[in-house]
């Protein structure tokens, strides 16, 4: 009587212990699945108050290294984690490379602007006044008279967040999120 009395309680208590890791499964499993469902919404990642926080948490985890969490019966991919500190306005591309100091980004305009006579004009050197606000400096006539055109040089702007990975919905298409 002692053993049958002794086997069931080893036998409740396996079946506790795996009713217990099952349902650890399952809640990380549903914070994968919130996570996604957040970011397949067109509006952002955060308009809705309800996704705020498996977002939120979403950011803190991937910033600490963690991988992209999971949802099972979803299909998605994610990309690894990546570092893009700096972004420019619209009409501009970032540019990058080597100067003075090293690894240098700068914002460069899209298309030619009007800029001053000033950077088009010929000194006895052969060289034009060039300050690097300015790109390939040249005369192009426009509406009938010339005007001193070139490509613009901005600073780039730092962004916030500056770590993101690319996440791709099956049906709703690619998602880039920022950390």
């Amino acid at each position: 009587m002692k053993s049958l009395f002794f086997r069931t309680i080893i036998a409740a208590l396996g079946f506790a212990s795996l009713y217990t890791i099952s349902e650890r499964s399952a809640r990380a499993d549903e914070w994968g699945c919130q996570v996604i469902l957040c970011l397949s919404n067109p509006g952002g990642p955060t308009q809705y108050g309800e996704c705020r926080p498996p977002i939120e948490k979403l950011w803190s985890w991937l910033a600490r290294g963690h991988s992209f969490p999971t949802c099972a019966g979803v299909g998605f991919q994610s990309s690894r984690p990546r570092y893009e500190p700096y972004y420019c306005n619209a009409g501009y591309s970032l540019s990058s490379g080597y100067g003075p100091r090293g690894s240098e980004a700068t914002c460069i305009s899209t298309s030619l602007q009007t800029v001053s006579d000033s950077f088009c004009q010929r000194d006895r050197d052969g060289g034009g006044s060039y300050d690097g606000s300015v790109r390939s400096p040249r005369w192009q006539k426009e509406n009938g008279r010339y005007q001193c055109m070139a490509y613009a040089v901005a600073r780039p702007l730092v962004r916030e967040k500056p770590r993101y990975i690319d996440v791709t919905i099956d049906g709703v298409g690619k998602q880039r999120v920022w950390f």
